[in-house]
C-alpha cells in the first residue's frame, strides 16, 4: 500500500513538472495534480491498455513509437475530465506525456532501489 501511495506522489510530482516545463499544460494546485495523476493512471490502465491491444499492428510497424501517441491521447483525455488540469493541444500532450514517463520511470527506479537496500 505504501508503494502505491509513493508512486501516486511521484506521478503528481511528474504532473507538476510537466506543467512547469511544457508550455500548454496547466495545473491549478496540488489536489488537481493528485487527481490528474490518479486519472491518468486509471485511464492508462483501462482504456489505454485496450487501445494498445487493438493498435498492436501500428505499434509493431513503428517499433513502439505509436505508444507515445496513445499516451499523449490518454493524457489529453485525463485533462478533459479533471478540473484544474488543462492541456492545450496535442503537442503539449505529447511533450507532457514524455515528461511524465521519464519522471515516473526515474522515480520508480529510485523507490525500487531504496526498498531493496532496506531488505
Amino acid at each position: 500500500m505504501t508503494s502505491l501511495l509513493v508512486r501516486w506522489a511521484i506521478s503528481a510530482v511528474a504532473v507538476f513538472s510537466a506543467a512547469y516545463f511544457v508550455p500548454g499544460i496547466h495545473v491549478t494546485g496540488i489536489s488537481a495534480a493528485f487527481m490528474a495523476a490518479a486519472a491518468t493512471g486509471f485511464i492508462n490502465a483501462t482504456l489505454g491498455n485496450l487501445i494498445k491491444f487493438f493498435t498492436w499492428p501500428a505499434r509493431f510497424l513503428t517499433l513502439g513509437l505509436f505508444s507515445l501517441v496513445i499516451n499523449a491521447l490518454m493524457l489529453w483525455l485525463a485533462a478533459a475530465i479533471v478540473p484544474g488540469f488543462r492541456v492545450d493541444g496535442f503537442i503539449a500532450a505529447f511533450l507532457g506525456s514524455l515528461v511524465l514517463s521519464v519522471i515516473t520511470t526515474v522515480g520508480g527506479w529510485m523507490t525500487d532501489s531504496s526498498s531493496k537496500k532496506s531488505d
